[in-house]
């Protein structure tokens, strides 16, 4: 088993990655449980994983009780985020009880929030079942939901006590939405690795495919980076965490222009955005235009959107940068870009004119 842990100052929690964990993760849970029955949220997709987790719990003495949330972003949303609250208080979760957040990103990031707010501040467990939420949304602790004027524009920071990754359940995951999880993957290496962005160009269709291997070195991998990044940037006060939003400004702006729906789940709308960020960056002379193809080929040649033609976005340059303006981490009226000098070579530039964003939209293939 890989154990990483995630360094905050006077606070730490671990990540552990192992083949099969969930079988035996009743004994790393109970701890936590304080001899008290715990609840499980999970998204309604994932129960045969749920069925193996409450197994290994109550072989470990821990009672649990299920609360399935619907599948997909729209569960992101005011009126789950009150449904969840009160039936995590009709279960009577107490201050010091940690609850199990089990699924893919939508659900981490609804139940951290509930868990941010409920009784003050609980405790909760992260047990990630989709790629995306295996490399990304697990760690680190950012948790929201989305408003009508956008994507996780209602949060806090609320790090998990645990957090406990299987790659065994990638086995049952749509090849569609790990694709999509892989976008994630890939931005690691476009952000300071070029290294291993060359990984990926050699290992990604294995991994997609299926190898075990490489599933489990990617997911590792990704989890060191983003660990290292978050202990030196919790609350991405001082920029380096931003990175970590490569493909994001454009990506949630196509998002929000279908809606948040199963039309462009989260990580094509991020392999679509770095593609257009990497795009942009050589329209503007920071990279050269050899290297933004050789990204755009790779994120095709994996099946992911490389641009908006690839996410079926027809609107304008003026209505995505719309939908920009509403961006969290708008300040000032100016709205920071994730741009590179290469590959492996991302930084923030809180200069770009959103009408030069607009035009350079306008000319992208439809």
């Amino acid at each position: 088993m890989s154990e990483i842990i995630v360094e905050l100052g006077s606070r730490r929690y671990p990540v552990m990655i192992e083949h099969g964990l969930l079988d035996r993760a009743g004994a790393l849970l109970a701890p936590l449980s304080r001899g008290r029955p715990m609840a499980i949220v999970a998204d309604a997709r994932v129960a045969p994983h749920c069925d193996v987790l409450r197994a290994s719990m109550s072989a470990a003495g821990i009672a649990t009780e299920v609360i399935n949330l619907p599948s997909g972003e729209t569960t992101k949303s005011w009126a789950m985020l009150e449904e969840l609250t009160e039936g995590l208080l009709d279960f009577g979760v107490e201050r010091g009880d940690h609850v199990i957040a089990l699924g893919g990103g939508v659900v981490g990031d609804l139940v951290g929030f509930v868990c941010s707010i409920l009784k003050r501040g609980c405790g909760f467990v992260q047990v990630p079942t989709t790629l995306l939420a295996q490399v990304d949304s697990s760690v680190g602790g950012k948790t929201a939901i989305n408003a009508r004027a956008g994507k996780n524009l209602v949060g806090a920071f609320h790090q998990p006590a645990l957090v406990l990754i299987d790659p065994a359940t990638l086995d049952t995951l749509p090849p569609r939405e790990l694709r999509a999880g892989y976008a994630e993957v890939v931005k690691y290496g476009l952000i300071n690795d070029p290294d291993f962005f060359a990984w990926c160009e050699a290992n990604g269709a294995a991994l997609i495919d299926g190898d075990a291997d490489a599933r489990s070195h990617a997911i590792r991998h990704s989890v060191v980076a983003k660990a290292r990044i978050v202990a030196a940037d919790e609350r991405e006060t001082t920029g380096i965490r931003a990175l970590l939003n490569l493909g994001h400004t454009f990506g949630h702006a196509l998002e929000a222009e279908t809606g948040f729906s199963d039309r462009l789940l989260h990580g094509e709308g991020v392999a679509a955005g770095m593609a257009l960020a990497f795009a942009y960056s050589a329209r503007t002379g920071l990279c050269s235009s050899d290297e933004a193809h050789r990204v755009a080929a790779h994120l095709r040649g994996i099946g992911l959107p490389d641009g908006l033609a690839g996410a079926g976005i027809t609107a304008s340059g003026a209505r995505l940068v719309d939908h920009m303006r509403h961006d969290k981490k708008m300040d000032g009226g100016t709205l920071p870009f994730l741009l590179a000098r290469g590959i492996g070579q991302t930084f923030l530039d809180r200069s770009v004119d959103l009408a030069d964003v607009a035009a350079f939209l306008d000319q992208q293939p439809r």
